[in-house]
């Protein structure tokens, strides 16, 4: 049985740029590496866990084992922050890199930050908030003109109107 994520693969056009990225503005640790093979694992908590991100380096047609594609189908890379206080610093790293952003929102149970690498996968970094929040919702936040406490507070409202999460509402399978 599935008990948590374990990490995300994905393929790089330009390892060496991503590999900058992910250290430099994202603030994560290279836990193991193949220059030969252009290939890293990255973790936010390497002493916790070895890596939450692994990245490799695209293959030509000029490949002996032929081309190997670019990562397609990956939704988002998600990484959580321990504070609303590090989501703003994180969001301002971001900004400062020119990255382009998709949206800042809450979803009652999360504060996010949607972005785009710079191979253009999707990212979100988020603080969890703890509150309880029917998810497919989201709001939008302003990290540069509201407070922390408006932002949680606004959070927090919808724990009311939305209401709790609902469970499955379809019939689910088991593995067996």
């Amino acid at each position: 049985m599935v008990t948590n994520l374990g990490h995300v693969g994905i393929i790089c056009d330009d390892f060496l740029k991503m590999r900058d990225f992910y250290t430099r503005v994202m603030g994560l640790t290279v836990t193991d590496e193949s220059p030969e093979r252009s290939s890293c694992f990255l973790s936010a908590d390497p002493e916790n866990e070895h890596h939450e991100l692994a990245l490799g380096q695209s293959r030509g047609a000029d490949h002996p084992d032929g081309p190997r594609p670019k990562t397609q189908g990956v939704g988002q890379i998600s990484f959580i922050v321990e504070s609303m206080d590090a989501l703003r610093e994180l969001y301002g790293r971001i900004k400062k890199d020119g990255r382009r952003i998709d949206n800042v929102v809450t979803h009652g149970i999360s504060c996010s930050v949607y972005f785009f690498d710079p191979e253009d996968n999707r990212i979100e970094i988020y603080y969890k908030t703890g509150y309880i929040v029917k998810q497919g919702f989201s709001r939008p936040i302003d990290l540069e003109n509201q407070s922390n406490e408006e932002i949680l507070a606004f959070s927090k409202a919808f724990e009311a109107s939305e209401g709790p999460f609902q469970g499955a509402k379809l019939p689910v399978a088991s593995a067996d």
